[in-house]
């Protein structure tokens, strides 16, 4: 007897199938297929062939591989009972439940006595299934291994693209070839990590960003992951994902994954792109005011560190605020003692050498100025020379001669105890000031790897949401070493990098659009001199990269002359002005003919209007700009485009380049076969071309 099940989302369609009471293993998964197709046919077309050197039959590669089934491969759950014994389960059917966009299904072992259920949940709008796995036990095991429900990899791909990077060098693209064994990625940081974002695209031969099939995957966890990308003898793929091996350090009854999300596109990268940015703005992240604008930011972090003095700040929310920023954020240096990196974390009290008067004076005059207020915090750590440290060190997780990051520890905040004082303590600076924005810092990694870490902080921030749900919260770990689906269901934004060099953030904004959309993802406006590179960069190039997402600056704003205040202002009002439609529009990379220009495009929801920005990057090799192709337009449609910051132009672009003088009116067709041909500029530099659909 068969069992079937197929799941639906109006793009793409998956289908499961098991013999008799097996697991089922996943016999379908691409493009939305009839509604009549027989179910037991394709399971039946799904099995492969068996020669010489095979097992008389194949092992089911299913949605939890079993070793007890003689599947050659890794097995999809390790685990050990009580007393360490190691268990080799085999599970059999026991319910299933399909309703609506839920597919439910349990199995059993009655001798190991433990169970397995697997949730599946489609979306008609975004094109995301999210899918998970549950162990439960009828007494404490030990887990080592448990995936989130097992996929196969697509046999008519050549390469897999997964994701790493480092701190001011975050979003980094790796392409590794599929081959027999295994690609493995684990991150044993404790948090999601610079090193290790967990998402994964697996591209069909022949795919780009605007064009052809494509796969991809995301783990929404924060505390470090384990993936799987294996080729097995025989010729099958699988991918696996779920929490770092062993960070389950306690037997428990029960255990599950986190969400692991899927996508299949027939639009290249950006179809994965689009349903990934949808899914997180319009079904995780929770907004405090959901149809209210995305406000510009201004950051003073690197306007004076942890030199606070009030009449500096105040001057500085003046200036910030004549350029257009409505949110001032006041970072690092606030609290205790803390004159630097090496003492106070953990002290969350208002230092009164500073702020004799309290915060009162600077959040009275920065609401003066028509802006809401936002504070720094690091609740998970905790510095040595800080009286909290002093009083209970026992707070502290890990080893006493543990090796120190950025001066500091981490609390264990699997401890209600530590749960409760950093509950405490910050509720108490919320209540008292009119606060609407915490900027929530993680600037180190974990001495080890454990869930309970990541549960406590996830406890910690849920508490606090709940207490004061108009209060946005910011995910930044030294810029964006804590980015997943798992940490922006409780937070509306994340800090990307900490690098505020526009050529690097270029980059790295394009490759975190894979994943994220411009309402969550900060981008700032940094120092003319930055001060993570060493970079010098006009003025309007650092305004207009700000621009490509949630905008900000985080310059000291003293520093800018006449014209550079002038053009920051301009191109902070545009965005202002464009805000409400490209917080919900789509970005879309383009395949950009010259390596040296990182071009992508904004498209509206309704496809009526859109923007593309075209950063260069690096000197071409060709003298004249290569046509840039455009993607997502109705071919038979007429679209009026323009140039935006023709201003800019430089007097070494001689010739007669119809958009530097005039708007033009050309057909979707042309814009997405041939494409447009911008201006000659040098690198460095930004080109912004508006659209609309008349």
């Amino acid at each position: 007897m068969n069992r079937t099940y197929r799941i639906d989302d109006g793009r793409q369609t998956l289908v499961l199938a098991a013999r008799n009471d097996r697991l089922p293993e996943v016999v379908y998964w691409g493009a939305l297929l009839p509604a009549d197709e027989n179910l037991d046919t394709l399971h039946a077309a799904h099995a492969i062939d068996v020669t010489g050197g095979m097992l008389d039959e194949n092992p089911d590669l299913s949605i939890c591989p079993e070793a007890t089934r003689s599947f050659p491969g890794q097995p999809g759950l390790i685990v050990r009972d009580s007393d360490g014994t190691p268990l080799l389960p085999k599970f059999c059917f026991a319910d299933a439940v399909q309703k609506d966009d839920l597919l439910y299904l349990a199995y059993w072992d009655k001798e190991n006595r433990i169970g397995l259920k697997f949730a599946f949940k489609s979306d008609d709008e975004t094109h995301v299934i999210a899918c998970e796995t549950h162990l439960d036990a009828t007494r404490p095991v030990h887990l080592h291994w448990l995936a989130a429900p097992v996929l196969p990899g697509p046999q008519q791909s050549d390469e897999m693209i997964d994701v790493s990077g480092r701190w001011c060098g975050e979003f980094q693209l790796s392409r590794t070839a599929w081959a027999p064994g295994m690609r493995y990625r684990e991150n044993r940081t404790g948090r999601t990590g610079h090193e290790h974002f967990p998402g994964l695209i697996v591209p069909c031969r022949g795919a780009t960003n605007t064009e052809g099939e494509a796969y991809a995957f995301h783990y929404g966890w924060s505390g470090g992951h384990k993936m799987i990308a294996e080729e097995l003898q025989d010729g099958r793929r699988q991918i696996q994902w779920g929490h770092a091996a062993r960070m389950e350090t306690e037997a428990a009854t029960q255990f599950k994954t986190a969400p692991l999300y899927i996508v299949y596109s027939d639009t290249g990268l950006n179809g994965c792109a689009v349903a990934f940015q949808r899914h997180l703005r319009d079904r995780i992240v929770t907004w405090p005011k959901p149809n209210a604008p995305r406000p510009v930011h201004y950051n003073c972090w690197e306007a004076v560190y942890f030199d606070h003095k009030l009449p500096v700040l105040q001057d500085i929310a003046d200036r910030a605020a004549a350029l257009g920023a409505e949110r001032f954020v006041l970072d690092d240096g606030w609290f205790g003692n803390r004159d630097d990196d090496t003492r106070s974390l953990s002290d969350w009290t208002v230092d009164p050498r500073k702020y004799p008067d309290g915060l009162h004076p600077l959040i009275e005059h920065v609401h003066g100025l028509d802006m809401t207020f936002g504070i720094w915090f690091e609740p998970e750590m905790i510095n040595e020379d800080s009286d909290i440290h002093r009083a209970n060190p026992h707070w502290v997780f890990g080893a006493e001669d543990q090796t120190l990051g950025r001066q500091q520890k981490a609390l264990n905040m699997a401890l209600p105890e530590v749960r409760d004082f950093l509950y405490e303590r910050m509720s108490a600076i919320l209540r008292d000031h009119h606060i609407d924005y915490i900027k929530w810092d993680h600037n180190r990694v974990l001495p080890m790897p454990d869930a309970s870490q990541t549960r406590g902080s996830y406890a910690l921030i849920d508490r606090l949401r709940a207490e004061f749900p108009l209060v946005e919260v910011e995910s930044c770990a030294s810029g964006g070493g804590r980015i997943d689906f798992g940490i922006l269901q409780r937070t509306q934004r994340v800090w990307l990098s900490d690098s505020n060099d526009a050529l690097e953030r270029l980059r790295i904004q394009h490759d975190a659009a894979l994943f994220l959309p411009l309402s969550v993802t900060g981008s700032h406006v940094g120092p003319r001199h930055c001060h993570t590179s060493g970079r010098t960069l006009d003025i309007s190039f650092r305004a207009w990269v700000a621009a490509q997402r949630h905008m900000g600056f985080e310059m000291d704003p003293r520093e800018l002359d006449e014209t550079e205040a002038a053009v920051l202002t301009e191109v902070t009002s545009w965005w202002k002005h464009n805000r409400n439609w490209m917080q919900t529009a789509d970005i879309l990379r383009l395949d950009s003919a010259d390596p040296a220009v990182i071009a992508e495009q904004q498209l509206a929801r309704d496809k009526n209007r859109f923007v593309v920005f075209a950063g260069k990057a690096a000197t071409s090799a060709q003298i004249a700009p290569r046509p840039l192709r455009l993607t997502g337009l109705e071919p038979t449609a007429t679209y009026r485009i323009n140039l935006t910051n023709r201003n800019t132009l430089h007097r070494l672009s001689r010739g007669t380049t119809a958009l530097k003088t005039d708007a033009l009116e050309v057909s979707g067709a042309y814009l997405m076969r041939h494409g447009v041909t911008l201006p000659w500029s040098f690198p460095e530099r930004m080109w912004v071309l508006e659209g609309t659909r008349l």
